[in-house]
This record gives C-alpha cells, sequence and structure tokens, in this order.
C-alpha cells in the first residue's frame, strides 16, 4: 500500500526496523542500568530518603498544598489565557486596520518576552503599583505572566487554526448572506476547534509547567517550590526530584488523554448522523416510494 506520504515496509525494512528497534531498548536499558548503578553508589536508594513519600506527613503538609497551588495557578491562566488569545486570533483577522495593528503588536510583542520576564515585571508592578499583599503577590504575578504569553501564542494558534479551514466555507456563508461576524462565530470557530486542540493542549501542558518558574524565582509555593522545602526536612534532594517529576507526569498525561477523548468525540459528533439506508429503502428509492409516498413523475406530485 503506497500513498503520498508513506510506503508500507517491505521484508527488508521491516527486519532493519526491528533491528533499530531492539538496539535503541537495549541501550535504553543500559542507560537506566547506569543511572541505577550511580544512584546506587551514591546511595540514593537507601530505603529512608524513601520512606517519607509512603507517609501521609510528606504528601499533607508538602506536596499536596504544592501540587493545589500549581493547579490554581494554572487553572487561572489557563481560563483566562483561551479566551483572551482567540479574542486577539480573531482581532489579527480583522478588516479592519485599527484593530488589526493592535492586535498584532500585542501579540507579537508578548510572544517574544520570556515568561519569567513577564512573571518579574508583573511582581514589580503589583508590589510598587497595586495593593496587593506580599502573600498574594506570588500568584498574581504568576498568573498574570502566563496569561500574557500564553494568550499571544494561544492567538497563532486560533489564527492558524482558522485559516487552515477551504475558504469555501467563507465563500458559502457570503453567498447565504451571513456578516463576517456570523460566519465566524456559527462556521469557522466551530471547525477549527478540532483542528485547533492538538495545539491547545500542547499549550495547556506548558502552562501548567510553567507554574515552577514563580516558584523558583518568586518564592510561589508551587509543587517543585513545596518539594525544596520537603527535602530539606528529610535531606533527599534526589528521590523528591524523581517523585515530583512522575507527578508532573501523570498530571499531564491525565490531560492530554482528556484531550484525546475530546477531540475524538468531536470529530464524532461532526460525522453524518443521518439514517442508514437498507437494501429496501435503496428499492423504494430506485421505484420512487420514500417513506410511504411515491413520486408521480416530473410533472407530477410527491
Amino acid at each position: 500500500m503506497t500513498s503520498v506520504l508513506y510506503d508500507t515496509p517491505g521484508p527488508k525494512a521491516k527486519r532493519r526496523n526491528l533491528l533499530l528497534s531492539v538496539l535503541f531498548f537495549a541501550l535504553l536499558a543500559l542507560a537506566l542500568w547506569w543511572v541505577w548503578g550511580v544512584m546506587d553508589d551514591k546511595g540514593q536508594l537507601e530505603w529512608s530518603l524513601w520512606k517519607p513519600f509512603t507517609t501521609s506527613e510528606a504528601w499533607t503538609t508538602y506536596l499536596l498544598p504544592g501540587l493545589a497551588d500549581t493547579l490554581k495557578a494554572a487553572s487561572l491562566a489557563m481560563v483566562i489565557a483561551l479566551p483572551l488569545g482567540a479574542v486577539l486570533g480573531i482581532a489579527r483577522m480583522s478588516d479592519h486596520r485599527w484593530v488589526r495593528v493592535p492586535a498584532g503588536a500585542v501579540v507579537e510583542f508578548f510572544r517574544a518576552i520570556p515568561v519569567l520576564l513577564l512573571m518579574l515585571f508583573a511582581n514589580e508592578f503589583f508590589a510598587r503599583s497595586t495593593g496587593v499583599t506580599s502573600e498574594d503577590r506570588p500568584l498574581y504575578a504568576v498568573v498574570t505572566g502566563l496569561v500574557l504569553y500564553n494568550a499571544s501564542v494561544l492567538a497563532e494558534v486560533v489564527r492558524a487554526g482558522i485559516l487552515s479551514l477551504p475558504k469555501g466555507q467563507s465563500e458559502a456563508a457570503q453567498a447565504i448572506g451571513l456578516r463576517k461576524s456570523q460566519t465566524m462565530g456559527s462556521i469557522l470557530l466551530p471547525q477549527a476547534v478540532t483542528v485547533m486542540l492538538p495545539a491547545i493542549v500542547s499549550q495547556l501542558v506548558v502552562i501548567v509547567k510553567d507554574t515552577a518558574l514563580g516558584g523558583v524565582m518568586l518564592g510561589f509555593t508551587e509543587l517543585l517550590n513545596s518539594r525544596a522545602t520537603l527535602a530539606a526536612n528529610y535531606a533527599n534532594v534526589i528521590p523528591s526530584f524523581i517523585v515530583v517529576a512522575v507527578v508532573f507526569i501523570v498530571l499531564n498525561f491525565l490531560l492530554t488523554s482528556f484531550a484525546s477523548w475530546l477531540e475524538g468525540r468531536l470529530r464524532r459528533s461532526k460525522r453524518s448522523t443521518g439514517a442508514v439506508l437498507g437494501a429496501d429503502d435503496v428499492d423504494d428509492l430506485n421505484t420512487g416510494k420514500v417513506g410511504g409516498t411515491y413520486g408521480t413523475g416530473a410533472g407530477g406530485t410527491v
């Protein structure tokens, strides 16, 4: 079976792929064995370093509160950045120059600045120009930095998703008299959601991970920052890093799995929902009988 992008591998290609796969897994096993040996030599596999994670104190006092702050900051940033990014992306496609140019300037400006720098600027702004307390300031700064950066990235995702649709969609909407706003809201955006979903989910995963920047630079008590306190109390730096990494992997895996399920559901919902015709129905159509009514020809009634 041959396509433009892919040829079904023949016997030689299958043997080569199998050999490369075996070689890869062998090298991976050797790397893991080497890491295990190094950790064992350094005493990082001793049960005393891992035992705290089997008790509730390490989780309820350090990790779970940190995870809650991570989810809080990421959720707030997602809720604000998604609609803001959609508005900016649509504004960049406006026919009005006074809308398109400022939107483009905002997107290009904030997309070019590192998210950590945005967090630092936001922290200074809240400290010098607002009455936000020092306890709430790290959360405000982290959310602000994440929103400004990710809304700009999502704006480009939305714009690319809409532009990827066939022009016939817009032309058909214009032919039946729909305004551009109606075309965008009723026709283009609903279809573009499925196209944009993988890129949007990738950016949401980035939001979850970037909350750790606030813990490193601003003292925000997210998961990675809470790990540092736990490691200082139990003297298990490497094990704590490994456990937190696993937590992040599980969290992002759940997010991507939900997105995959949602994407599949959206794709299925866009399929035809008409009734499937059986053999008898086809015979009825051929004889002019449809649902109990009969056609009487071109000049008759149906």
